[in-house]
This record gives structure tokens, sequence and C-alpha cells, in this order.
């Protein structure tokens, strides 16, 4: 895969403009807050993502602008495609000229991964950053868990709703059967699901944070599971356990307002040398450990694709050591990358790549 050309009119910051990426590596530089991560965050958006600041839609669109378009030209699936987003209060998005249902209609189509100091929120924050990693890396893989997961959220909502309520009358009793049963049955799938993925990344991870650490920590991730389930389940015995788990917890679940159990409540432990990376992991480490699982999600999307993705890596030099920046500039060096810093010194090392220069909201070529 390969971002030709990137148009931005009225988006955030940005002066609009015409972005021409090299093939290989392309490096941003510039002083904070002049525009080098919105760049990002701009051909982000074509992965079918959210913005991975955490951004409502509105929020996207420049100051004083009542709307904003991005257009994006890339090579996928072997041949040339163009896709357009247009923002006002959400997005929308048409793929070689076909209007899409939605902006999320566009993953699967280009590929990739981010990486932004926001991300180690994934280690140090809650468990639903750690989930969404999950999800959304998911998602590239296999676009349909899109509707996998909004079915979920759907049932559940309607099974919260009654919780609230308060009512324990036989009627309510049948509609909590109801709701356990279609909770259990779309629950199973993403568990199902966030147990393959890792299954399938977790090796890879582990092989880049040996690299990234020089052979001198190990690295592991571990699935918290609020349904009581074994490893080799299949999505089947894991519905049956989960509908079994929601009607003893019915009482519970009442007397707090909510489903205490399922998919939605689920946690990933990273782990390094066997200890929680998030109570006792340095900050060099914490950054190792996402990066670990942010590349390894890169190399997994083209092993299932058969196409290198995107690689979006928003000041990630800081708060590595040389041996850690070295080695993230080889593991990368077939992929096309963009890269923010405000120190291009560690990317002098690069003996192929681009050089561009954020000011102002204004990109200009070194």
């Amino acid at each position: 895969m390969q971002v030709k050309q990137l148009v931005y009119e009225r988006f955030r910051n940005l002066q609009d403009g015409t972005f021409e990426p090299y093939e290989g590596v392309n490096v941003i530089t510039g002083e904070n807050a002049q525009g080098k991560t919105n760049l990002l965050e701009a051909v982000w958006l074509f992965t079918g993502g959210k913005s991975f600041r955490g951004a409502k839609d509105r929020e996207l669109v420049g100051f004083d602008a009542e709307d904003s378009r991005l257009t994006l030209d890339f090579f996928a699936a072997g041949r040339d495609q163009r896709a357009v987003i247009d923002i006002k209060q959400r997005r929308t998005a048409q793929l070689n000229g076909i209007a899409q249902s939605s902006a999320a209609k566009l993953a699967g189509v280009l590929c990739g991964v981010v990486f932004s100091p926001a991300h180690l929120s994934l280690i140090k924050g809650g468990p639903a950053e750690r989930r969404h990693l999950m999800d959304a890396a998911y998602c590239q893989l296999r676009p349909s868990y899109v509707k996998t997961l909004t079915e979920y959220t759907r049932i559940l909502t309607q099974r919260n709703a009654l919780c609230k309520s308060g009512d324990m009358s036989a009627g309510a009793s049948e509609l909590f059967d109801l709701w356990d049963k279609q909770l259990a049955q779309a629950g199973c799938l993403l568990i199902y699901a966030r147990q393959l993925y890792l299954k399938s990344m977790l090796p890879k991870a582990r092989q880049i944070y040996h690299g990234l650490s020089g052979g001198k920590e190990e690295f592991d991730l571990r699935y918290l599971s609020t349904v009581p389930i074994a490893d080799g389940q299949t999505a089947g015995e894991i519905a049956a356990t989960m509908y079994q788990e929601l009607r003893i917890r019915r009482k519970d679940d009442l007397a707090a307002g909510f489903t205490t159990v399922g998919p939605h409540r689920d946690d990933l432990e990273v782990l390094i040398d066997g200890h929680s990376a998030r109570q006792y992991g340095s900050q060099g480490q914490q950054r190792s450990a996402v990066l670990a699982m942010k590349l390894a999600e890169a190399t997994l999307l083209k092993d299932v694709t058969g196409e290198r993705p995107i690689a979006l890596l928003d000041d990630v030099m800081s708060e590595l050591d040389t041996t850690r920046q070295d080695y993230i500039l080889n593991h990368i060096r077939d992929w096309q990358v963009f890269i923010t810093c405000c120190d291009p010194t560690p990317l002098l090392r690069l003996t192929d790549g681009r050089c561009f220069t954020m000011k102002n909201g204004v990109l200009s070529t070194n």
C-alpha cells in the first residue's frame, strides 16, 4: 500500500495544501503545535478509524470553517484508488466515486498502524484503551468485525436499560432471558476474535520487543476476561459460558444498574519479565511495549492482506535510547512511513527518505 497524494482543505490548523509523500520514509519536522500531528491524523482517517487523539469529528474542522475535505490518492489491491472524506458534524466518505454508508466503511481498504504519545495510555490508562487496541486492529484484518461490535453495543444498551429499571417482574425476567441469549451470542464472537488476534500477534510482538530491548527483557500479553473461559474454547462454548454467567449475575446487575460481565468489561494485561508493565514498567519500557504491539499489528496486517500497511509514527523517537531507535529504523526500512519529530537528529542515520518541515500549518519540502 502506498499513499501518493493527500489534499487537505480547512482541516485543523493546516493551511490548504497538497502533500506528496515519498514511497519510503517521510520525516515531518517542526516545533510543537505547528500541525505535524494533524497531517498524520488526516492520513489516518482514511483507514476508517476515528481520530487517534480521541477528537470528535466536528473538532477536525478548521477554525471559523463550516466543513473540511480530505482527498487521498493511493495504491492498494493492485490499483490506483481515490477516497474523499467530508467532515461537518460527522465524517462521510466516498471511495472511487461511490458514496459509502459511513466513513468506517473505508476500513480494510487502506490499512495502517499509528503510534503517538497518547498511546502510552494503552498501558497507563484503563481497560477501555486496551480493548480498543484489539478491536481496532481486528477491524482492519476483518472489516465485518465492525458490524459485530455495533450489534453487541446495541444489545448491551438494551440490557443495561433493563438493569437500570430495577424491574424484577416475570415480564422483566423474560426480557432478561432474551437479552442474555443475544448478548452471549454476540459477545462470544468478540472474545473469540480478540483471542485469535492475540494468538497471531503475540509471537511477532515478542520478537520485536526482544529486538528493542537488545534481548534483555521478555514481553508477554494476557487476556483477562470477566467470562470464566478456558484456552482453546470454541465460540459456541464461550457463548454458553457467558449466558450462564449473565444469568448468575442478574441480581448483581440489577443492583449495579448495568451489565457487569462480558467483553465490554474485559482487559489486556501487558507483562515485562513476568511483571505488570502498568505497575512496574519504566517510561522507556512502556513506550517499547506499545511500539512492539503496534509494529506487530503492522506485520500481521501484511501477512493477512499481502500488502504492507502504512505506518504513522508521531514523536516516536523521544525517550528511546540509540539502540531502540536504530532497531525501529531498521525494522521499518521497507515500509511507507510517516514520522514526526521536533529534533530530526536521530533520523539523520536514515540513508533513504524525504524530509518535510511544518510551520504554522504550512508544509514545505527540505
